[in-house]
């Protein structure tokens, strides 16, 4: 939308609605229609003709602008800017923006109309019994007053976030209440409270979905048309805003002539849904719609007004579109913590719901997977496939099958069953788990996936309970725990024989570009002292892995490190044509064994290339060579591939520079996420089958094609990291930690994993860094506990409600150790015959990370556009579908949304906005190819920080609190120019600099004494010894953490070039690609969730 352009009238609705900056109103109700030219509603990303919507005859609407005032519009009486409708004094609904507000010009009095009471509201949680149905939140979108109207739906164990409040509604006169007196025609009523932060519990209305409603059904109509919320109306359910920011905005301004009739009072009391003398309508407003307002001040000056003794026209300054009336993803957070970070999540339930992935909570497995291990789209499955496709919620399990658990939780218990190995299921080869039902005294099992009679080998027999129950169902975690492993046995194994420990194999990129870039003697120096970390089993005193050394540039060094040679002896091997390897004894060897000779090699290799003039690389025959090295040893392992540019050397997996900007947005952009040629499918094919997995560290200084050279690390489960423009003083740190975690880390070799179902549904979809040979076993040559596998379930048969679904993921691995293992996680869902079950057990932060994988993957086959439209179209037919079959009916001005997936569209409009999907001038081709390969492995909480990137104040709490202060809603509108601010989203960290901070706080933090003395772009800040420098390099430090890769810091200074790259992560605003600010995406959301109803 052009937030430029001058804004022209807009109708108020029959009612008098106080206005936002950027949206002005004039008065509307049976009169002429004004001669200006209708505005279409603008297409939500930028100009697209199929998105527009005409208003009717002499209606028009102003854009919403979701960013500051332009200069163009903002400007006030007196030529002063105006930001809002707040005097100086008054407290904004919201936090501030950091801008001086104007008071109203004097000539426009203000009524002596009360302003709205504050209530608060704890949130109620119900954490397995039945729950509160959802929260009814209100806010207008256009017209839309936010209320609740749903239909009480059967309790489920899903999570409430607390019960609504009603508020009196702005418009509608409250006769006989003593309290407030009717408005005569033509003046503005008193303001409801836009949005409470916390409000008390009431019990009249039940919680159930967040809604934007119409006016109440009587007045003039709106037009059906979408637009942003306007203020006045009531926000009740869960507080969205910062809790610090609750008093009201004063009334409007009343145009002269206009006066109260009646006594102004308190406002009326809260703590009951019905007021005397007025009853509550179905969608949420009180008392009957108000008529056309005559002599009703117009928005600026020269603007038409339609009253029938029109008055002189008032200028108003214009007004912000308040953006705390929309759900907001930090109150979700926060209030999810304080709701459920306290108690630990017990798993012993069936189909509950677990905390959010920011909620710092405890596990107890008492017989279904941990939420580290699994979080599924929804925890309540629809009996039917009708059901499910007449929902449109995907339904998907985020299965991170080893991931890594916080130091109080234990580590998946190891069974040992000896040379039977674990017991299966002889139908359908499920393991033994705490579902399996035991029958005839305990001679016979049924499975619970496939209901086949199985008996129990006599050395496994064990009696019954009064109960049905084993009487060593505890002892055993099999029968009582969630996640558990077995040993297995040597029927498990490649070619019937136990495997060998894993090798690494460090492949090291000699040419010009690496050796001057200082690159080859950092890494050199680094492996030195790195290679006593490498991942051990238990309490083993050294790693079990050994490790050989590469070199190349066109042709290959390999180097012999046997303990027993006085120095390394070095073999070429210049026809890569046809790699082999040239030798076998002495290339893999033992750490300790060969230290001399690894270090002596180490010491060596930089002085070797130090005058290389080779500047020409090969690729896939270094992969090759490393995987014929593995083959030749017969075991499993990596390669740490350390490369510099696109190999365009004469050699198989030759490639050429085709990055091509001129493709982008058209139906070719397809190929730039493709690989070029099909030589590295079936080398990852060759190494897959070997368990060799390949980690990419890459140090381009331009294009080197990531589509085609991350085709063999994703499809062995490795990793890709990038390091553009590498230079060792500004990127050492960086590349160094991400190193030393990547060779430390846990990793299972040569695995195949598969997820099996109870009847009904079945896997049907899977998304990840995985080889697939067939259509059920997902085969990962390595796998480490930051990857996970998506997985989509579709029927196949009905399920009931009774019995429930189950989910058995089976893990087949090498340990670090040599040790054959399967690693076990089971989950038992819920199933359901109605939606509103469905709806009340989603989750959001989990429906998008596979709309994010989806997508990403999409864009591999079909123009970038078709993708965006099928992600909006599936949101609002999920949206639709709720508003359709699961709330009360309503006007259609309403935009309803369940409470489980209120920031649904917020979060989808980040992925719509991401640079994979909406790339900025800035991002080349190699960065959205290496985003899309990255997502494609992320868990759940790393696609939450990636796509809604978190945005820490620094000087808002006291300095002596150490702990992490709350975050602020990703906008530019929450920053204020004297504050200091972290932002993070999991690959980067930015730390902004208001241009009004401190003195005293810039020489904490920074070591100098004024703004203008910070270095711009500064990636490592001073060492001081002051309680605020100690705090803010902790606090950097907690958040690197939290992350699987290490975050480079970059510090913007406010209106300095580096801030637009900053601006970029402010997801909440209009971006510069053209992606929509979230308020517009709303209206958008809206438009076509109406269509799809009507």
């Amino acid at each position: 939308m052009n937030v430029n352009q001058s804004a022209p009238p807009v109708p108020p609705f029959g009612q008098p609605q106080p206005v936002y900056a950027g949206y002005h109103q004039s008065s509307y109700g049976g009169q002429p229609g004004s001669t200006a030219a209708p505005t279409p509603y603008g297409a939500y990303n930028g100009p697209v003709p199929g998105y527009q919507q005409t208003p009717p005859p002499g209606v028009s609407r102003a854009p919403a602008s979701s960013g500051a005032p332009p200069a163009s519009t903002a400007q006030g009486p007196c030529g002063q800017t105006a930001y809002g409708q707040f005097g100086q004094g008054d407290v904004q609904n919201g936090p501030s923006s950091g801008v001086q507000m104007q008071r109203l010009p004097g000539s426009q009095p203000f009524a002596s109309a009360p302003l709205a009471p504050v209530v608060s509201q704890p949130a109620v949680l119900q954490p397995y019994g039945p729950p509160p149905t959802s929260a009814q939140v209100t806010a207008q979108l256009a017209g839309m007053q936010i209320s609740g109207a749903v239909a009480p739906a059967p309790p489920a164990s899903g999570l409430g976030y607390g019960p609504p409040t009603s508020l009196a509604s702005a418009s509608g006169s409250f006769p006989n209440s003593g309290l407030y007196g009717s408005y005569p025609q033509g003046q503005v009523p008193p303001l409801g409270q836009g949005h409470p932060g916390a409000q008390p519990p009431q019990r009249s209305v039940p919680p159930q979905a967040s809604s934007f409603t119409s006016p109440a059904s009587g007045g003039p109509r709106m037009p059906s048309m979408t637009g942003p919320l306007l203020p006045g109306q009531s926000f009740g359910g869960p507080p969205v805003s910062q809790p610090n920011h609750v008093s009201s905005p004063p009334p409007q301004a009343l145009p002269p002539g206009t006066q109260m009739t009646g006594p102004p009072g308190p406002p009326p009391p809260m703590h009951s849904s019905q007021q005397p003398g007025y009853q509550l309508q179905q969608n949420g407003s009180f008392g009957p719609a108000r008529g056309p307002q005559s002599n009703y001040g117009s928005p600026y000056p020269g603007a038409a007004t339609f009253g029938s003794q029109p008055g002189p026209p008032q200028p108003l300054p214009p007004k912000r579109l308040d953006p705390d009336a929309i759900p907001s993803p930090i109150q979700v957070i926060e209030d999810d913590r304080n709701n459920r970070g306290s108690e630990p999540f017990v798993t012993g339930v069936r189909g509950q719901v677990p905390p959010l992935v920011t909620t710092n909570f405890l596990v107890k497995d008492q017989g279904n997977a941990s939420p580290r291990y699994i979080r599924c789209t929804s925890y309540n499955i629809p009996c039917t496939s009708d059901m499910a496709k007449q929902a449109q919620v995907p339904l998907a399990a985020v299965i991170k099958p080893l991931a890594r658990l916080p130091p109080e939780e234990a580590s998946p218990y190891v069974v040992d069953h000896g040379e039977s190995g674990p017991l299966r299921c002889n139908r359908c080869k499920a393991y033994m788990c705490p579902f399996m039902q035991f029958v005839e005294g305990g001679r016979r099992f049924q499975c619970c996936f496939c209901s086949c009679i199985n008996d129990v080998p006599p050395q496994y027999f064990q009696h019954l309970d009064h109960t049905g129950k084993r009487v060593d169902a505890y002892d055993r975690p099999e029968l009582s725990l969630g996640s558990y492993e077995f040993l297995a046995t040597v029927d498990y194994c490649k070619n019937n024989k136990f495997p060998i420990p894993p090798a690494f194999i460090f492949m090291i990129d000699v040419s010009y570009n690496a050796v001057r870039s200082g690159l080859v003697r950092l890494l050199c120096e680094e492996l030195k002292s790195l290679l006593d970390f490498l991942p051990r089993e238990g309490g083993a005193e050294e790693s079990a892995i050994r490790v050989g050394f590469v070199t190349y540039n066109k042709v290959l060094h390999f180097y012999n490190v046997k303990s027993s040679l006085a120095q390394p002896q070095m073999m070429v091997v210049s026809d890569v044509g046809d790699m082999f390897v040239p030798l076998l004894d002495g290339f893999l060897v033992n750490v300790s064994e060969s230290r001399a000779v690894i270090t002596s090699l180490l010491d060596q290799i930089p002085e070797m290339f130090a005058d290389t003039r080779e500047t020409e690389t090969v690729f896939a025959p270094v992969i090759q060579a490393g995987m014929e090295a593995l083959k030749a040893a017969e075991c499993a392992g990596k390669l740490f591939l350390f490369h510099t540019s696109l190999p365009i050397a004469e050699a198989p997996g030759k490639l050429k520079n085709r990055d091509d900007r001129k493709l982008i947005n058209t139906d070719k952009e397809k190929t730039l996420f493709q690989p070029q040629s099909g030589a590295y499918q079936t080398l990852a094919k060759e190494c897959v089958a070997q368990g060799c997995c390949v980690d990419l560290f890459l140090f381009p200084n331009q294009y080197v094609d990531v589509a085609t050279l991350s085709v063999v690390p994703q499809l062995t489960g490795g990793s890709v990291y990038k390091y553009a423009c590498f230079q060792v003083e500004n990127d050492q740190e960086r590349f160094l930690s991400d190193l030393r975690r990547d060779v430390q880390k846990v990793v299972g070799f040569d695995a195949v994993m598969r997820v099996r179902t109870s009847t009904g549904i079945r896997a049907v979809d899977f998304f990840g860094a995985f080889y697939m040979s067939n259509t059920t076993d997902v085969e990962l040559a390595g796998l480490d506990g930051d990857k996970t596998v998506t997985v989509e379930f579709k029927h196949d048969d009905r399920l009931n409600e009774e019995n429930g679904a189950l989910l058995q993921c089976a893990l087949l691995y090498t340990s670090c150790a040599g040790q054959r293992r399967l690693r076990i996680h089971n989950l038992a869902l819920n199933c359901c015959t109605q939606l509103a079950d469905l709806y009340r057990n989603c989750e959001t932060d989990t429906l998008i990370n596979y709309m994010a994988k989806f997508a990403y993957r999409g864009v591999l086959s079909s123009p970038v556009k078709t993708v965006r439209d099928t992600l909006i179209t599936q949101c609002a037919q999920i949206l639709a579908c709720y508003r359709k079959n699961c709330a009360s009916p309503s006007s259609a001005g309403q935009l309803i949304l369940p409470e489980c997936m209120k920031l649904l569209p917020v979060y989808l409009n980040c992925v719509l906005k991401s640079e994979v999907l909406q790339p900025g001038a800035e991002v080349t081709t190699d960065d959205r190819a290496y985003v899309r390969q990255l997502v494609t492995s992320m868990d759940v909480a790393e696609t939450n920080v990636f796509f809604y990137p978190r945005l820490l104040p620094l000087t808002k709490s006291p300095i002596e609190n150490t702990t992490e202060p709350p975050a602020v809603r990703a906008s530019e509108e929450r920053l204020s120019n004297g504050d200091i601010y972290l932002l993070e989203n999991g690959l980067n960290l930015f730390l902004w600099v208001g241009a009004s901070v401190q003195q005293g706080v810039v020489q904490s933090v920074f070591g100098v004494s004024s703004f203008s003395q910070i270095t711009s772009g500064l990636s490592v800040l001073p060492v001081l010894d002051n309680l605020l420098s100690k705090k803010v390099r902790g606090l950097i430090d907690s958040l690197r953490a939290q992350r699987s890769r290490y975050m480079k810091l970059i510090v913007v200074k406010q209106e300095d070039k580096l801030e637009m790259l900053f601006k970029h992560f402010l997801v909440e605003d209009k971006s510069l690609s053209g992606g929509a600010s979230y308020v517009d995406f709303l209206c958008h959301m809206h438009k076509e969730i109406r269509q799809l109803l009507s």
